[in-house]
């Protein structure tokens, strides 16, 4: 009869002990795996620091950009009316030739207010030119957008909620209101008072 294995709780199984070969294929995975983990560490030291390079020189980057803007906004603010000034000079030299030629003893008041007149033009037109548009709305409906009513005149002649007369031009620019025009707004034909009994 074959002999069987006692593996009662006394007796525990006894393991076979390990062969030379595995004990030195064990042996050899160590250093192996030493050396990959140490090649892997060294790769990943490597792409942290040139992650943190370019991280640098984002942040660098974008800090001289932010600077570039604001220098930009300030040269844009500072010489952004150049041209608009530039188109107004012939204006002023003209301007200041009415106002000599109105201060010589042999001025004629016609010449001086063609003149003057004249400067107004070309103002106007260096200002339209720039997108400047006037807001003189006589006889056109009242508009609360566009227009500041100062106060309301009876008128035969212009109808009701209308604008009778412009007390001071209004302006805006590209479509936008810089100032609005102050007017008297007619409230119709004059009514007769009532009589008190």
């Amino acid at each position: 009869m074959p002999e069987t294995a006692d593996t009662s709780p006394d007796n525990p199984p006894v393991s076979a002990a390990p062969t030379p070969e595995a004990a030195t294929a064990a042996g050899a995975s160590a250093p192996g795996e030493a050396t990959a983990l140490a090649e892997q560490l060294a790769a990943a030291k490597k792409e942290a620091a040139a992650n943190r390079e370019a991280h640098l020189r984002s942040v660098a980057d974008l800090e001289n950009f932010r600077k570039r803007t604001v220098r930009e906004k300030d040269e844009l603010r500072q010489f952004a009316a150049s041209r608009v000034l530039e188109d107004l000079l012939p204006a002023l030299d003209n301007l200041a030739l009415g106002l000599a030629a109105a201060k010589a003893p042999s001025a004629d008041a016609k010449t001086v207010v063609s003149g003057v007149e004249m400067v107004l033009a070309q103002l106007k037109s260096a200002l339209a030119n720039h997108g400047l548009k006037d807001i003189s709305p006589a006889g056109q409906p009242f508009d609360p957008h566009q227009h500041e009513a100062i106060s309301h005149a009876p008128s035969a002649d212009v109808k009701a909620e209308h604008v009778l007369t412009v007390v001071r031009t209004g302006y805006a620019l590209n479509g936008r209101l810089l100032r609005p025009a102050s007017v008297i707004v007619s409230s119709g034909k004059a009514k007769p008072e009532d009589k008190i009994i």
